[in-house]
């Protein structure tokens, strides 16, 4: 038996979900007494980022990521195609939002050069369409069963992915379905998640006591968020299953089919794990719900570390690892990598649905509107906050299906609501400057991230509705389904390398 083989067993067994459980109750209650005591707060707001990419060959078709790419910098992913750049928190300042778009460029740019020696590319973008030689269907679902363990030929050789994957299909009873306009299929692995990427912006919070005003006010935010950034409305043609009409299709799908593909992925509990979160009245809740959400493959640290627990990560690292499945699309992540005069405690927010944007500074633009409207929301007492929740949810899933065509809910300054966008937007803009300004951005560098982005609601051009313009025009011009994607999609791979922001393509 291999070792991936026996730690899968040992992860989904009895014995082990009930001395996980013990040990994450233990450290709950420590993190509840820690921001109780305020040994999580920190003096200064600081910001982070995680962004996703995927590989393509000189012909744009899908391939693996090279080795080197990961001896650049990069973070290994789900599938052997993914690749993560993440970026160490800096303060939320001048200074520090200046490093950080330094940083995305310069590690993008050095993990893209560390692929382009084997003659691949990484590819800024939120969902891969050409697929690889022998298609999207056989590279995805191609598995093998190995004494009972399934491995999913394509999916990283990593114990806690393969876990997660015989845990999800013994759930579903061997076959997850995905169901999409023009798609209804069944996958025999979770890999089929691995068809988008995102952007996870990160706000650490100064004090948890302020902590659920900036968590529920960021809620209300979701939908407007998304709308702007909406990335993945196709998927690789050839998963399409049900396509009499083309153009019929392009209206229908989604503008975000990114979430779509991670929530029918992961969604195999009885409460689901991918959703909108409700709102908190205390930093502590924010533990709460990470105890009290389905347990799915766990882990036990001596698994995988033999040193002793020192840090206070590895104190809480059952914790942590329950929280790496809390998969909702904001979530509170309790300890590490905090900066400025701060310990190694800190409580911050994780942003989660944006999807991965055309080019990096596309990317350090949704980071800087994101953390400059949470926090202006906040700064200015604006009473967003106030909005029902299910109007922030369905405002988010409208986004999901029509993006800035949805319908998406508002409160305004004044306390009243609104489904005009051009009144929303203009707090959005408005109140992500507030932000911004708050901390210190220089006017010039606030307008050079955040005019691009106003760019794309004045056109009413997110990348998403440039793709299936691309693709209706290809369609109208004589090209089947297969062709118009495919020829998109290697447009925005050059366009994605030749211009500096997706204003250009405007």
């Amino acid at each position: 038996m291999s070792e991936t083989t026996e730690l899968v067993e040992r992860s989904l067994s009895a014995e082990t979900a009930e001395q996980f459980m013990t040990r994450v109750n233990q450290q709950a209650d420590r993190l509840r007494e820690a921001i109780r005591a305020g040994t999580l707060d920190n003096p200064d707001f600081a910001v982070g980022l995680e962004m996703e990419v995927y590989c393509v060959d000189a012909d744009g078709r899908l391939a693996d990521v090279p080795d080197d790419t990961y001896a650049a910098g990069a973070t290994k992913e789900l599938g052997v195609h993914n690749a993560e750049i993440n970026t160490d928190p800096d303060t939320f300042d001048d200074a520090g939002l200046g490093a950080q778009a330094d940083r995305i460029s310069a590690q993008f740019g050095a993990a893209d050069d560390a692929a382009a020696t084997e003659d691949y590319r990484l590819v800024s973008d939120a969902m891969w369409t050409v697929p690889p030689e022998t298609g999207s269907e056989a590279y995805l679902g191609t598995t093998e069963d190995r004494e009972g363990v399934v491995f999913a030929t394509n999916m990283r050789a990593d114990p806690r992915y393969t876990a997660l994957d015989n845990e999800t299909l013994r759930l579903c009873d061997g076959a997850i379905e995905f169901d999409v306009p023009g798609v209804d299929r069944t996958f025999p692995s979770i890999l089929f998640e691995s068809l988008a990427t995102s952007i996870q912006p990160h706000l650490q919070i100064p004090r948890a006591e302020e902590f659920p005003a900036y968590y529920n006010a960021a809620i209300r935010t979701l939908g407007p968020v998304l709308a702007l950034s909406t990335n993945s409305p196709f998927l690789p043609p050839d998963l399409y299953t049900d396509v009499s009409d083309p153009e019929g299709l392009v209206d229908e799908t989604h503008h975000e089919l990114r979430i779509a593909a991670f929530e029918q992925s992961m969604n195999a509990t009885p409460s689901p794990k991918v959703r909108v979160p409700a709102d908190i009245d205390s930093a502590e809740e924010t533990v709460d719900r990470v105890v009290e959400d389905d347990l799915f493959a766990p882990f036990l640290r001596e698994w995988m570390a033999d040193e002793p627990r020192e840090s206070f990560a590895d104190e809480n690292w059952e914790f942590d690892y329950k929280r790496s499945t809390y998969w909702r699309w904001l979530r509170c992540v309790v300890g590490g990598d905090p900066v400025g005069d701060g310990d190694e405690r800190s409580l911050r927010i994780e942003y989660r649905p944006i999807p991965t944007q055309p080019t990096t500074n596309d990317v350090v633009s949704m980071q800087w509107l994101t953390v400059g409207l949470i926090r202006g929301l906040v700064e200015t007492d604006h009473p967003l906050a106030d909005l029902p929740w299910e109007l922030a949810r369905e405002s988010f899933y409208n986004a999901v299906r029509d993006g800035l065509a949805g319908e998406l809910h508002w409160l305004t300054a004044a306390g009243e609501q609104t489904t005009d966008q051009a009144l929303i937007f203009d707090e959005v803009f408005e109140i992500a400057r507030a932000g911004l300004d708050a901390a210190g951005v220089s006017d010039q560098r606030i307008e050079s991230r955040l005019r691009p982005l106003e760019q794309r609601f004045e056109t009413r051009t997110t990348p998403s509705v440039w793709k299936r313009e691309r693709v209706r025009d290809r369609l109208q011009a004589g090209d089947d389904l297969s062709t118009a994607i495919t020829t998109m999609q290697r447009e925005y791979i050059q366009r994605s390398r030749d211009t500096d922001s997706f204003a250009e393509w405007i």
